[in-house]
């Protein structure tokens, strides 16, 4: 038994840093199972990590985030609205148990090798089973085994991750890393395209903002432009073949979704996809001034459907659960409390991985901290059309992603892994 721990205290974070990104699109609930996988490792080998919490404590980037996962499972947990108290706890017990992974993976950091192997195999997961799906199944969109919109947006996300890893690794990455680099980002693009998931492109100039500004903090201007520019023409190049050979599709969904903003402009349209988008914002827009700081909270719906009675709502947005916008949806549910805390949610995560000058003499931070900068930028973009911390794969991803890219940047500023926990 002694010996199985000494093996999940060295490996067991490497194995769920390939685990979390690399499963999130294979499997059905794929996302689930590397967070499972990191809190046994935790469960394990308590008596190992424990001792560290207090020196991890001193570290304000870690305390704050602790404090913040910790406060995020209360903002899910108490319900603000008109009927207060406490609510299903199903979505605060994921924030709570990450407490101890994230223990844990600073602890006995993952290698930065296996983040890079988790995300080219979750890039590659997504395009594999959007190629099959479209064209095996004669499927219109690529679902995943979810929803086109978050199957697309992980799917991309995970691409982009691969694609950062294979232009800044490139010159100390073995052939074979960045061969499964290379079809990570490619696949991964393209499941994002084949999931015809618009409003998860709106991430891209998201994405290359944080590329740029991380680059040039990091590796000053000259230095950083030229790898910015490798990044842009790789992005550009993938993009562009993909949107070609699916050319049809693409032009379909531009033109459906101009279409469906001048119906709306016009007659008030809400029956389309985008329609129905612009009748929620305004709708979440009228419950948030309703109740401006605590929210409607389990009264949302309730309070939604009053509202479509009364004139002031389309009837289309009663089939959804959300406002399809992360911060409205947030602000119509808890009002600016929830807002603020959602702000700190995504902008914590950027100060922690945002590179800094000497960064640029550690690959493997470097490359960790860019690839980390691409969880909380892609998600402002996925947010601003979709509700992605509605639903468990949305939570999961960021979340215990956080964990595992954590750890990994914790690791690369040490000499060595720790091999024992004797």
């Amino acid at each position: 038994m002694h010996r199985l721990r000494d093996w999940i205290w060295r490996y067991g974070a490497s194995i769920a840093a390939v685990m979390t990104p690399g499963l999130a699109l294979w499997l059905p609930s794929g996302y689930s199972w590397g967070p499972v996988w990191l809190l046994l490792c935790a469960l394990v080998t308590v008596d190992y990590w424990a001792p560290a919490v207090r020196g991890q404590l001193r570290d304000r980037r870690w305390a704050a985030l602790a404090a913040l996962f910790a406060l995020m499972g209360l903002l899910w947990w108490i319900d603000t609205g008109p009927q207060a108290g406490f609510n299903n706890f199903d979505i605060p017990s994921k924030y709570l148990l990450a407490l101890p992974c994230l223990a844990y993976a600073l602890a006995a950091p993952p290698r930065p090798g296996a983040l890079w192997l988790g995300v080219a195999v979750g890039g590659i997961g997504g395009g594999a089973v959007a190629l099959v799906q479209r064209y095996g199944l004669d499927m219109d969109r690529a679902l995943g085994y979810s929803n086109a919109i978050q199957f697309g947006d992980i799917s991309l996300l995970l691409g982009l991750m691969a694609l950062t890893a294979l232009v800044l690794r490139w010159r100390r990455c073995p052939k074979i890393g960045l061969a499964l680099l290379a079809a990570g980002a490619a696949l991964g693009l393209a499941g994002s395209l084949l999931s015809q998931s618009r409003g998860g492109w709106l991430a891209l100039p998201l994405a290359w903002l944080a590329w740029a500004i991380g680059l040039w903090r990091s590796k000053g201007a000259r230095a950083g432009w030229s790898l910015l520019a490798g990044l842009t023409v790789a992005l550009a190049l993938a993009a562009g073949l993909l949107a070609a050979l699916q050319r049809a599709e693409v032009e379909r969904r531009i033109d459906s979704a101009i279409s469906d903003v001048s119906a709306y402009d016009r007659h008030g349209e809400a029956d389309t996809s985008v329609g129905q988008r612009l009748a929620h914002w305004r709708v979440a827009l009228i419950m948030g001034r309703e109740r401006p700081l605590l929210g409607w909270g389990s009264g949302y719906d309730a309070e939604k459907a009053r509202l479509v009675a009364t004139g002031k709502g389309s009837p289309a947005i009663l089939a959804f659960d959300h406002a399809h916008n992360e911060w409205l949806d947030m602000y119509a549910r808890r009002g600016l409390t929830g807002v603020t805390v959602l702000a700190a949610w995504f902008t914590l995560p950027l100060l922690i991985f945002f590179p800094k000058r000497r960064d640029g003499k550690n690959s493997a931070a470097f490359a960790i901290r860019m690839t980390g900068l691409l969880l909380p930028a892609s998600y402002l973009g996925f947010g601003l059309t979709q509700v992605l911390l509605m639903h468990n794969s949305g939570h999961l991803v960021y979340l215990y992603g956080l964990v595992i890219w954590a750890g990994a940047l914790e690791g690369a500023a040490r000499p060595q892994t720790p091999k024992s926990g004797a």
